[in-house]
C-alpha cells in the first residue's frame, strides 16, 4: 500500500478534501481517474483565462458577467491549489524515498 494518500481532484462529501489509499502505485483506476481529471481541470483553468481577458477587455461587460467570470475563476483557482497541494506532497514522499535509499554498495569481487 502507498505511504501517502492522494489528494483527489476533487472534494468528498461536503466539499471536504477527498484522499486515495492505493496500493497500485499510481497506475489503479482511480489513480488514472484523478491524474485525467487534473489534466480537464488544469484545461479549462487554461481556456478561462482567455475568456477572462476578452471579457475584461470589453467595456460593454456589465457587473452581473464580471461576478459570473470571478466565480469560475475562483473555481479554477481552487482547482489548481488542489492539484498542486496533491502534486507536492507527492513529489515530498518521492524525495524522501530517495535520500533513505542510500549510496549503491558494490560487491566485493568487484575491483
Amino acid at each position: 500500500m502507498s505511504v501517502q494518500p492522494r489528494l483527489l481532484p476533487w472534494p468528498g462529501p461536503a466539499g471536504k478534501p477527498c484522499y486515495l489509499v492505493s496500493d497500485a502505485d499510481g497506475t489503479g483506476y482511480l489513480s488514472r481517474l484523478a491524474d485525467e481529471m487534473e489534466a480537464v481541470q488544469l484545461q479549462m483553468g487554461a481556456e478561462l483565462i482567455g475568456h477572462a481577458r476578452l471579457l475584461l477587455r470589453d467595456q460593454k461587460a456589465d457587473a452581473r458577467e464580471l461576478r459570473y467570470l470571478s466565480g469560475r475563476l475562483i473555481e479554477a483557482l481552487q482547482d489548481a491549489l488542489r492539484i498542486a497541494e496533491s502534486r507536492g506532497e507527492r513529489l515530498r514522499v518521492s524525495d524522501d524515498d530517495c535520500e533513505t535509499d542510500g549510496p549503491t554498495q558494490a560487491n566485493e569481487g568487484d575491483g
